[in-house]
């Protein structure tokens, strides 16, 4: 007899996890298919449990879980390998993604475009090739998956983007070819720059710092002024980051 809200072979990641009773785990995962979903892993802590050195950060896994309650219980959690073991500010620009999708996203909704953004966020880190456009990358992707991300293509005026004006912009309105020089509430960005994000190019280092500027922005307003807690790491130093469970002790990888 098969078991109630059975799901097998659901590919997902680890976001989280947190000690739960005395020998569980509550682990807080981002899956392809259903969102994010918390699970009860029974006896995890245990020191001969399988699950003990499966249930971790950043490696792509195979789930399945039964239940139909606000947390259900897993059943099992293969590792699917594939990425290597991030290290130094890799990890660090990891756990903000993690802490990010804990904040913004909600339980069970199973935005699309997540769960292919974060893979691809994760292969850029392992590259360690250039940061700063990963996680600006990263950062817009998950603004437009929220619908949050302003028009990028046209001004508030319905004209297209002009590569040698500036724009001033605000959460939730198009960029503003017209606003006062003393415009507040919002950042100036230069057409070039919002062209090269419509394109979901993020090479150029004049790019990467403009579009740091919005991301900010666009963040703080979703995140209504609650701080994260990985944008402190950088204070304590990348010595302070581990795979334990629980967020790391103290960064802000944006300033990549």
């Amino acid at each position: 007899m098969s078991q109630p809200g059975k799901v097998d072979r659901q590919p997902g990641y680890v976001l989280h996890t947190q000690a739960y009773r005395e020998t569980s785990l509550l682990v807080d995962v981002l899956t392809r298919d259903h969102g994010r979903l918390v699970l009860v892993a029974r006896g995890a802590r245990r020191p001969k449990a399988e699950l003990r050195g499966v249930l971790l950060p950043f490696h792509p896994l195979l789930l399945a879980w039964f239940g139909k309650g606000e947390v259900r219980t897993l059943h099992s959690a293969d590792w699917q390998g594939g990425l290597p073991q991030l290290t130094g500010r890799p990890l660090l620009c990891g756990f903000y993604f993690n802490e990010l999708l804990m904040r913004l996203t909600a339980r069970e909704d199973p935005l699309p475009a997540l769960y292919p953004l974060y893979g691809e966020a994760l292969q850029g880190l392992a590259g360690a090739a250039d940061l700063g456009s990963v996680v600006r990358r990263f950062e817009m992707g998950l603004v437009r998956a929220l619908g949050y991300s302003p028009l990028l293509s046209q001004d508030a005026a319905g004209r297209p983007i002009e590569p040698g004006r500036h724009y001033f912009c605000r959460p939730g309105e198009a960029p503003d070819a017209d606003a006062p020089p003393a415009a507040v509430h919002g950042v100036w960005l230069s057409g070039a720059t919002l062209q090269a994000l419509a394109g979901d190019d993020y090479t150029l280092a004049s790019t990467q710092r403009e579009a740091r500027s919005l991301t900010r922005l666009l963040l703080a307003e979703l995140l209504d002024g609650t701080p994260l807690i990985t944008p402190r790491l950088l204070e304590a130093g990348a010595g302070a980051l581990s795979l334990t469970t629980g967020w790391p002790k103290a960064a802000d990888p944006s300033t990549e």
